[in-house]
C-alpha cells in the first residue's frame, strides 16, 4: 500500500496477522497498519495550534476518570492478561495524560510523532510508525518472540522468550505496546512511513480504523 498528499481520501488500513495461539489466547486483539508517503519535519502551525487546543481537554480530574471509559478500562484490562500493572506500565492514553500534567500541555515534537499524539489523544488508541522500507512485504502482525530473537536483538525493553511483538515475516520491530526499536522507527531519511495502531477485546475495530485515518490526514496535510 502507499499514501499521498492531502487532497487524496484516506487509504483503507490492512488487517494485521494474529499467531494463531495467540489469537486464541487474546480474543480480540489485532493489528491494522497502513503505509504513507511522510518524513520526519517540524509539524505545520495548524498542527501545533490543534496540540495546544487538545491540551486544554486534561485538567485532574478528567485524568483520573480516563480510566473508567470503555476504551482506556479495556486497554488495562489487556495489560493486566499480560501481566503488566497499568498502575506502573501506564496504557497508551494515560500516559500522555499524565505527560500533558506534567509538562503543562502537549508539546510540538516532529509530524508524525505529533500526528500519531493526535489520534491517540482523540481516540484513546496508539499509533506507531516505523520506516517502511525496513518493512517486509509480508506485513506486519503479532506473533510472540522466539529465543532466536531475544538473542538477536539483546537486552531490549521487556523482551523475552513468549513476549508478544509486532512484526513482519523476517524481523521483530517492536515488543508489543513499547515503542519501535530505534533501528526501526521513523529516521532523517525516512520517506515512507507503516502506520500501525493495535486493538484488544472491548476497543471497536472502528476506533482503531479511525485513529490510522487521522494520523494518515494529517501527514497527507502536510505533504
Amino acid at each position: 500500500m502507499s499514501g499521498g498528499g492531502g487532497s487524496r481520501p484516506p487509504l483503507a488500513p490492512a488487517p494485521g496477522y494474529v499467531a494463531a495461539h495467540i489469537g486464541e489466547e487474546f480474543p480480540g486483539l489485532r493489528l491494522f497498519w497502513v503505509t504513507v508517503a511522510a518524513r520526519r519535519q517540524p509539524s505545520p502551525v495548524a498542527l501545533r495550534h490543534r496540540l495546544a487546543e487538545l491540551s486544554n481537554r486534561y485538567r485532574g480530574a478528567s485524568v483520573v476518570a480516563m480510566r473508567t471509559k470503555p476504551i482506556p478500562h479495556a486497554f488495562r484490562a489487556f495489560f493486566r492478561q499480560v501481566g503488566l500493572d497499568p498502575d506502573v506500565e501506564r496504557i497508551p492514553g494515560e500516559a500522555v495524560a499524565v505527560a500533558r500534567l506534567l509538562q503543562g500541555g502537549f508539546r510540538p515534537s516532529d509530524l508524525v510523532s505529533d500526528a500519531c499524539l493526535v489520534a491517540l489523544i482523540e481516540t484513546g488508541v496508539p499509533v506507531w510508525a516505523l520506516d517502511a522500507d525496513v518493512v517486509d512485504e509480508s506485513g506486519l502482525g503479532i506473533r510472540a518472540a522466539t529465543p532466536a530473537d531475544c538473542e538477536r536483538l539483546g537486552s531490549v525493553d521487556r523482551l523475552a522468550t513468549g513476549s508478544l511483538v509486532v512484526a513482519d515475516g523476517r524481523e521483530v520491530h517492536a515488543v508489543l505496546f513499547s515503542e519501535p526499536l530505534p533501528e526501526r522507527g521513523v529516521g532523517a531519511a525516512t520517506r515512507r512511513v507503516a502506520l500501525y495502531s493495535i486493538g484488544v477485546d472491548g476497543v471497536p475495530s472502528i476506533h482503531v480504523e479511525e485513529a490510522l485515518w487521522i494520523t494518515e490526514e494529517l501527514l497527507g496535510a502536510a505533504e
